[in-house]
């Protein structure tokens, strides 16, 4: 088999077939990872007869007279179309249309005049029909929202705020009392942690970041009316959430309340709106509970469970979602009741006078066996995994264990599953955080059970996929961030900022070698933050918390230079605080990191950034960060809670303080 025709059918479905390091250097890709990623793409690559077949299939893809169902255009900017000119007809969204003769360019293919209305508009050109997605320039901005004001927010973890009744986990109830205490200090937005759907059969899947669906809700998170029982009582004490104990109690109390509102108008109409998307989800979980609760070491993935079950659309699966009819109305009506409970706390931030309100957090991608990669199995990388290339703080690479969208099959199916994605993120708030926006533009994919090193880099098709952001961001008058943090590709910062995305910028790195950057040169269309749920808390950097949790793990390469790092960073952070106005007088000891905390809050809220999103952990001055990266169960992710309930967590003194200050140093 040629090598040579192997790389061209690479580079030809975008599969990069070199790659380089955090060092500079460049590696190739191997020829198993090439045949692995292709096949995951529907492009055999195993002979040179099957290479042969499936370049003929991409290039059929992109011959002329073959449209997607999809076609994404700017706003103002003629259109091009990789079909012959003909007779067209294009209906706009709006109502009205208009209907002529394509242009010709040099090469035959259509060219329409620009569209001044953004929208997906109808279009029929050659006998063939497509969805015209015509985007604005640019997401909605800050100054739209804000007006002049230089606004800023906090990011909380969801499940880490507390309310009396809650059982254990951090609810939309409870969201809703802190919004209210947020906007009482002055803050614009809320920044929440990803409540995508879990699996109601398996509690112990609880990472927020990998999901079984990004389209449903985490249904421990709907509110439940107060009730006074021993095991809540226990629950709502621990500083850390059980989530299986916590799920195995507020279970049974949603179903008892689901059989009190069974037979209500508002949940059949909720049925209605969401359609076959909720309806496989329900059926999904009815399943997964099914199988799972059978044979747990077995069943757990779809991919496993018995053949006529694993295709959504199946018989079996239509009979027995016929002869599972009252389950499969519980678990909608879950989603209809979470959806109620944050559509209430986004309501409830607009009416206390957040401009912003909710910012929710969208995941890089889903557990495999999970919801949507069963619903959506041709628009889904099966066979891949998501992670990242060795870099300095992982030499033998990551594999994050998610499953991601197919750049072909989102393609082929006129991006349905981006956009219900997109569309669920936006329903109840006032923006969304793009996890790891680097995946607009490239994904590192490895075959299932390869290590972290045996991977390659998946393009994306950007441009179409900021375009979508941007008209949805318009439709929801929504701002929209992008984490653009780690291995960024070449301008891709630069291309998020024209599209009016927020980048992220984080103190621990606006630095300039061993200088950190003052804060008046940050970037102005970004979001600067103190630090973000997976890196160490102001607190916890100064006193070395994260230090001592890594080297306990064996997670250092070198721990005393490590260790004399940090004093160096804390010398050189405390200079930059005392040049920017936010410290005066010498560095306060590693014991002692309050006066740092205050410092670093006043420096980050003078940033040039167009908003400022400060972690709550960081207004409360706590040591202990959310998520310790590189680790599962050894250190206690996604569960540490708040110290004191939701409405009144930020009236602590010192709290009120630093939240005063930030919007001070923000005035």
């Amino acid at each position: 088999m040629s090598d040579q025709a192997l790389l061209t059918l690479a580079e030809q479905a975008g599969v990069a077939p070199r790659w380089r390091d955090a060092f500079g250097r460049m590696h190739d890709v191997t020829p198993d990872t090439l045949r692995a990623v292709l096949g995951a793409l529907g492009l055999p690559a195993g002979s040179e007869a099957e290479i042969s077949d499936s370049r003929a299939a991409l290039d059929e893809q992109d011959r002329t007279g073959s449209l997607p169902p999809l076609v994404t255009a700017e706003v103002g900017q003629e259109i091009r179309l990789p079909i012959a000119a003909d007779q067209f007809r294009l209906t706009l969204e709006g109502g009205g249309g208009y209907e002529g003769a394509a242009e010709a360019d040099a090469e035959g293919h259509a060219v329409l005049g620009a569209i001044a209305e953004p929208g997906y508009h109808h279009l029929e050109i050659g006998g063939v029909a497509v969805t015209l997605a015509v985007a604005p320039r640019r997401c909605v901005s800050i100054r739209e929202l804000c007006g002049d004001a230089r606004p800023w927010g906090l990011a909380v973890q969801l499940y880490g705020l507390r309310r009396a009744g809650d059982g254990g986990i951090g609810d939309f109830a409870g969201l809703r009392d802190f919004v209210r205490s947020a906007a009482r200090h002055g803050a614009a937005a809320v920044a929440i942690s990803p409540v995508h759907a879990q699996f109601s059969a398996d509690p112990d899947r609880f990472s927020p970041y990998a999901p079984s669906s990004r389209v449903m809700l985490n249904v421990l998170h709907a509110g439940l009316p107060e009730e006074n029982d021993a095991e809540g009582a226990r629950l709502e004490a621990l500083p850390l959430v059980d989530w299986p104990a916590a799920a195995r109690h507020r279970i049974p109390r949603l179903r008892r309340l689901y059989d009190e509102q069974r037979d209500a108008p508002a949940l059949a109409a909720y049925r209605r709106e969401q359609g076959e998307v909720l309806e496989t989800h329900a059926r999904f979980e009815a399943l997964h509970a099914h199988f799972f609760g059978a044979e747990p070491g077995r069943y757990w993935n779809w991919r496993d469970w018995p053949d006529g079950f694993r295709d959504p659309r199946s018989p079996a699966a239509q009979a027995f979602a016929r002869d599972h009819a009252a389950e499969i109305g519980f678990h909608a009506w879950l989603q209809y009741r979470a959806d109620q409970c944050l559509a209430e706390a986004q309501a409830a931030a607009r009416q206390a006078g957040m401009p912003i309100g909710l910012i929710s957090d969208l995941a890089v991608g889903t557990d495999s066996g999970g919801s949507h990669a069963w619903s959506r199995q041709d628009e889904t990388l099966i066979g891949l995994t998501v992670g990242a290339p060795p870099d300095l703080l992982s030499p033998g690479g990551q594999d994050w264990g998610l499953v991601a969208f197919s750049p072909h099959g989102l393609r082929q199916h006129g991006y349905a599953a981006f956009l219900e994605m997109l569309r669920a993120a936006l329903r109840h708030a006032g923006g969304v955080r793009i996890d790891h926006a680097m995946g607009l533009n490239r994904l590192w994919v490895l075959p299932e059970g390869a290590g972290g090193k045996e991977g390659a880099y998946l393009h994306f098709p950007e441009q179409d996929l900021l375009r979508l952001v941007a008209l949805e961001s318009r439709r929801h008058r929504a701002i929209v961030l992008g984490e653009d943090l780690g291995t960024v590709p070449e301008g891709f910062s630069e291309r998020l900022r024209d599209a009016g995305v927020m980048g992220l910028r984080v103190l621990w790195f606006e630095r300039r070698e061993e200088h950190f950057v003052p804060p008046s040169e940050w970037t102005p269309g970004a979001v600067a933050m103190t630090s973000t749920h997976d890196l160490p808390t102001v607190a916890g950097w100064w006193r070395g918390r994260d230090l001592d949790w890594r080297a306990r793990l064996d997670l250092m390469r070198d721990e005393q230079e490590e260790r004399e790092a940090r004093d160096r960073d804390r010398a050189g952070l405390w200079q930059a605080f005392r040049d920017s106005g936010a410290a005066e007088g010498d560095p306060p000891s590693p014991d002692a990191p309050a006066p740092a905390v205050d410092a670093a809050i006043r420096h980050v809220g003078r940033a040039a950034c167009d908003l400022v999103m400060l972690p709550v952990e960081d207004a409360l001055g706590l040591e202990e960060q959310p998520n310790l990266p590189g680790t599962l169960h050894e250190h206690p992710n996604w569960q540490r809670r708040l110290p004191a309930p939701a409405d009144s967590v930020l009236d602590d003194p010192a709290c009120a303080a630093r939240l005063n200050c930030l919007a001070r140093a923000r005035a």
